[in-house]
């Protein structure tokens, strides 16, 4: 028997044991992360919190889904002050939307309603306090029918489970054959219930820019579900007309009806595989991915993928606002730009037949196929933060690209499921491309890859619409796009109503492909590019010293307003515009006079602040097109990072920090400014950016480029690094002295030594280190002035 002496002691030391070790468990990331931010006003892809990163299966509640999407880019699916639910759809992409289902109790209406008349439909009411949305899981109460909604996903696999009450008409809607969200309208549809328990089918859908890019094509969804409990009977219907029995539909408006008798708090799950090839591919990537899954295990498994995505970069000080901010903005970049390809490496082809991935020695996709919304002004925000945290997504987003130009023999800006959706009608992919092989992320057909980017720049004849900058000859030609208004808001190859900004754009770009051809050694190529690089400068008003639209007649436009938008400006103004010189901005601050370039930049920040940075409290994406400075939209993102180049650094630190501080929100209707773009990522990827104190105006583009340094949110930010681009492991910035008020650097040092530059090489943040920086309250107006961020030409 232990005596009491040892009894003590051990107890002793079991105390001492436990008051020592002070170590808290590691923080739950996605704690931080809250989906309904910024959702009021939101694009279809936004709210779909049920999703792996770069998932297919991308699922979440729609509020306004069923209500389609006429011109292809407006508002639809989620808000965050609705108050009824007409479905949840499986697919959340960029033109794609579809694969809806709803549980529902009682007597069938077979039409969704409105949210002004949700008793005309088979929606439901919900309340807030019933909802609980985090990466990868949603659930909701449906109030009109006592049912609880869970949703969940993989990669390739959706997966609802609802939670009904006692009922002798219990039922689970398919809604396949109807327009969700972005999707277009159906072209044909399909619904069969092949045994007890499975049902299979697809939907045909004609997005608006696929309509708008590439003429006559479509866009197919297949799905292959199992329920775990078989139907009592099942009905068939199309939208608004009658139930019929029968397990097989086919057509648009196409829906099924699963009916059920259930016991209170009786649980039935759905498993529903996607895929944009084939029923059978569908089946495939059901079997391989959640054949032998349950939804909680599934959950589980999505959660550990989304917290081990957040974790590559760990951020710790700042307030829980900050944190806030940081990793939902982090979260939306990873849910952007979904997988197009099916487990075996097979991915729908541009002229709709099916390609294959090659395969490894492994017998595995040797890269996933992606699909991508545009990826204009990314190179300010998403493929930055790909390139320092996510360089093999990066690296398979360049694959998908190319394999795109070798099957359409163009590059795509925007591509669903291989069809052209060029978003804005331009292609800045050459732009990524460039960033991609100069910031190290080289896994792919390089010469192919080049050669399309070659192309993208500079070629014209028998261009297609879907390729974008349908104007590139006039800029070939007379090197700079003329206004040509002939074609209402539109682009063709006479010149653009957007003729200023395509140059501006065109400009960068060739830069981009030029510093390329540079690594590449290919002399001729460079030379010729960077002279188109210089095309600006052909719409320099040097008595304005703006950038002013010239016509056909290559004369400056009369009437001329430098805020006016959409008159040779896409989604912005000359103001704004005159800024976008990424490539040369000691050039442009030589044209407009130092002085005037600082004191004009200050001022319009100074001026924007009042509109909180462009779009004021106006619940609109385009809201700040027409102020001097527009965060809510890409034109604008790099432009407060220009003071590092101007020798005022401090004011890139005053600025970009009280953006993040003002402009951002944690609400429903203030989260990205008042329900601006986000655009799959690229407003979320900015503040991730600007949060950590990094940025690059070029995109990564430069031979050897740079991150230019800001004001870091936070005390401590630890990235992780890859071995895709990268020979350290992690890149740490420790921040001292940090504060609301305090963000103003007043000395910096990189691995023990001093560093008085506001930049730094890529390639030396790629070898790991820590950078640290002191801060405070106000500028040192000595500290990285000597030297401004280099530039190649």
């Amino acid at each position: 028997m232990m005596n009491i002496k040892t009894l003590l002691t051990l107890c002793a030391g079991l105390v001492l044991t436990l008051s020592c070790d002070t170590r808290q468990p590691a923080e739950n990331l996605s704690d931080y992360v809250n989906p309904n931010i910024g959702s009021v006003h939101s694009r279809w892809f936004f709210y779909t919190p049920a999703a792996e990163p770069f998932g297919m299966a991308k699922l979440g509640a729609s509020t306004n889904g069923s209500y389609g999407n006429n011109q292809g880019w407006e508002a639809i699916g989620y808000e965050d002050n609705h108050t009824s639910i007409d479905g949840f759809p499986c697919m959340h992409e960029f033109q794609i939307g579809g694969i809806t289902l709803m549980p529902i109790t009682g007597n069938i209406i077979t039409q969704p309603g409105t949210l002004e008349d949700p008793d005309n439909g088979y929606r439901s009411r919900f309340d807030k306090k019933d909802e609980k949305a985090q990466p990868g899981y949603y659930s909701v109460l449906l109030k009109d029918y006592n049912v609880k909604a869970e949703l969940t996903a993989t990669a390739r696999v959706g997966f609802q489970r609802y939670t009904f009450p006692q009922s002798g008409q219990s039922h689970i809607l398919l809604d396949i054959g109807n327009r969700w969200g972005e999707s277009g309208a159906v072209r044909d549809a399909s619904i069969q219930q092949t045994d007890a328990n499975t049902i299979e089918g697809y939907v045909i859908t004609e997005p608006e820019y696929v309509k708008k890019y590439q003429t006559g094509a479509s866009v197919p969804l297949y799905f292959y579900a199992k329920v775990d409990k078989a139907p009592q009977s099942v009905d068939v219907f199309y939208r608004n007309g009658e139930l019929k029995p029968g397990n097989t539909i086919t057509g648009a408006g196409a829906g099924m009806v699963l009916n059920y008798a259930t016991e209170s708090n009786e649980t039935i799950t759905v498993k529903i595989g996607l895929s944009y090839t084939s029923i059978a591919n569908a089946r495939l990537n059901f079997d391989t991915e959640a054949g032998n899954l349950n939804f909680d295990q599934a959950l589980e498994n999505t959660r550990n993928k989304w917290e081990n995505s957040l974790a590559r970069i760990r951020v710790s000080g700042g307030t829980k606002e900050s944190k806030i901010k940081f990793y939902t903005g982090l979260y939306h970049v990873l849910l952007g730009r979904g997988v197009g390809s099916d487990v075996n490496g097979s991915y729908p082809k541009n002229d709709g037949s099916i390609g294959q991935i090659p395969l490894d020695i492994n017998g595995k996709p040797s890269y996933t196929f992606y699909n991508t919304d545009a990826i204009w002004g990314g190179y300010w925000n998403l493929t930055t933060l790909w390139s320092i945290a996510y360089p093999e997504y990066y690296n398979d987003w360049v694959n998908s690209q190319v394999q795109i130009y070798k099957d359409a023999g163009w590059l795509g800006d925007g591509m669903a499921a291989s069809k052209y959706v060029s978003g804005v009608g331009t292609n800045m992919v050459s732009i990524a491309m460039a960033g991609a092989y100069n910031s190290g992320i080289r896994n792919f057909d390089v010469e192919t890859a080049y050669q399309a980017a070659f192309k993208n720049e500079l070629g014209w004849e028998n261009r297609i619409a879907g390729a974008g900058k349908m104007d590139v000859k006039q800029f070939v030609e007379r090197g700079y796009v003329p206004y040509e208004n002939s074609l209402y808001y539109g682009t063709h190859p006479e010149g653009s109503t957007f003729s200023a900004s395509h140059t501006m754009e065109y400009s960068f770009s060739a830069y981009a492909v030029a510093q390329w051809a540079k690594a590449l050694g290919k002399t001729n190529d460079y030379n010729k590019l960077m002279d188109y690089s210089r095309g600006w400068h052909n719409l320099f008003n040097d008595e304005l010293k703006l950038i002013h639209p010239k016509g056909v007649d290559g004369k400056f436009l009369d009437n001329f307003n430098p805020l006016e938008s959409w008159r040779g400006f896409q989604e912005g103004n000359s103001l704004q515009y005159t800024f976008y010189v990424p490539q040369d901005p000691a050039g442009l601050i030589g044209k407009v006079g130092l002085d005037t370039f600082n004191n004009r930049l200050d001022s319009i920040f100074t001026e924007a602040r009042k509109s909180m940075f462009g779009g004021g409290k106006i619940t609109y994406a385009f809201s700040g097109v027409e102020s001097p400075y527009n965060h809510g939209n890409q034109p604008s993102l790099h432009i407060s990072w220009f003071f590092n180049f101007s020798g005022k650094p401090w004011l890139t630190q005053k600025w970009t920090r009280l953006i993040c501080d003002e402009f951002y929100g944690t609400d429903g209707e203030h989260g990205y400014g008042y329900g601006q773009d986000e655009d799959q990522g690229q407003l979320g990827a900015w503040y991730v950016l600007a949060g950590m104190g990094l940025f690059d105006v070029q995109g990564g583009t430069p031979e050897r480029p740079t991150f230019q340094l800001g004001s870091p949110e936070f005390d401590k930010i630890e990235i992780k690094l890859s071995s895709v681009n990268a020979t350290g492991k992690t890149f740490t910035i420790e921040v001292e002295n940090n504060g609301p008020e305090n963000y103003y650097v007043q000395s910096a040092s990189f691995n023990g030594n001093s560093l008085d530059n506001c930049w730094m090489y890529r390639d030396e943040l790629y070898k790991g280190g820590t950078l640290k920086l002191r801060m405070g309250a106000s500028p040192n107006m000595d500290w990285g002035v000597k030297v401004a961020p280099p530039v190649p030409q």
